[in-house]
């Protein structure tokens, strides 16, 4: 099976402006359990690719929040989820076809219940 995450940066990473709850160890860890993880944020697709390496994390797609539908056409996955702190991150998610959390519930890391209920 194949996941796909998508974070928002601002109000949802640790990194962002403001910070969000997500943390570098949550999404470091997705990644090492083979998640396909990257952004997709009101910022520059340039911008977004800074953070991602200045904090050392490897990166499958950086993209501004509406191109949420060009992501899911180019990484094909079996779940989507797109995490923000905003209506309009909701909105845009569940257009593109996205489940969609809250930050703040995110901070539990729920995407790691797929990983036991679809038996990875």
């Amino acid at each position: 099976m194949v996941f796909l995450i998508s974070f928002d940066i601002d109000g949802t990473l640790e990194f962002g402006d403001p910070p969000g709850g997500i943390t570098v160890e949550m999404v470091r860890r997705a990644k090492e359990l083979g998640f396909l993880i990257g952004s997709c944020s009101d910022r520059f697709p340039s911008a977004q690719r800074a953070m991602w390496e200045a904090h050392n994390i490897e990166f499958d797609f950086v993209a501004a929040k509406h191109m949420l539908p060009d992501v899911r056409e180019r990484f094909p996955a079996d779940k989507y989820l797109h995490i923000g702190d905003r209506e309009l991150d909701q909105q845009l998610a569940e257009q593109a076809g996205f489940e969609f959390l809250w930050d703040h519930e995110g901070v539990s890391e729920p995407w790691l219940d797929w990983l036991r209920t679809d038996g990875q």
